[in-house]
């Protein structure tokens, strides 16, 4: 049996339950997955700062699953810690904004960010540079309410974010727009049929990179012992 951790940097019990919802109903038979959920932190990060301080907390559980599972995925959209917990475990980790940027871009495609929370629009920046992919960075676009009262309630969620999936397209000349935040799963989902150009939802991404990655890694294992 192949087994998956997800790893929830923030501290709600509740949205851990819903992205491992999320990847579980993309796992093919033999594979499982569970979440585990940050003791220390916040229910939803949303700046800087928070991303920083739960590097720590995500290394502690990423080693913590490492020998118990085949693969890991970070599922805050700043992938924190993601730098730090690879060196130090020998399965494939994967981070939601890393795969929902590599996926986004894929063919030269311009990509933008739809998402709740301001105070972390330069980390994404950040990452899309980091990740060679400044050139194709549209921006971000934002929903106009607090990022933690628009979370709670769904249905508002979803339509807030639709109006700044439409933003990215038609002003900042998007060719595939990515819901930035693992709490913003539900709504990801959600939110692609409603569109005819694509709508990233990068905890599914994230699942199917890991996936690739884990098949990788079982067939070259297997060529090795050949």
């Amino acid at each position: 049996m192949t087994h998956i951790t997800l790893i929830n940097p923030n501290t709600s019990k509740h949205t851990t339950a819903m992205m491992t919802e999320i990847a579980r109903g993309l796992l093919p038979p033999g594979v499982t997955i569970d979440g585990v959920t940050a003791e220390r932190g916040v229910p939803m990060i949303i700046d800087d700062r928070q991303l920083a301080a739960s590097v720590a907390g995500v290394v502690e559980m990423g080693l913590a699953a490492a020998s118990r599972s085949d693969g890991i995925i970070i599922s805050a959209f700043g992938d924190p810690g993601i730098d730090q917990l690879r060196p130090l475990v020998d399965i494939p980790v994967v981070g939601i904004c890393e795969a929902g940027m590599l996926e986004a871009s894929k063919g030269g495609r311009r990509f933008g960010i739809a998402t709740v929370t301001p105070d972390l629009v330069a980390s994404f920046s950040s990452k899309a540079i980091g990740l060679g992919l400044g050139h194709l960075y549209a921006g971000t676009r934002l929903t106009p309410d607090d990022p933690l009262e628009l979370a709670s309630n769904a249905i508002a969620l979803e339509d807030a974010l639709a109006i700044t999936v439409q933003q990215s397209f038609e002003l900042d000349g998007a060719e595939a727009v990515i819901i930035g935040g693992g709490p913003l799963g539900q709504a990801a989902v959600g939110l692609a049929p409603r569109f005819k150009i694509p709508v990233i939802a990068p905890i599914s991404t994230a699942v199917e990179q890991l996936l690739r990655h884990m098949a990788d890694r079982s067939g070259n294992m297997r060529e090795a012992c050949s």
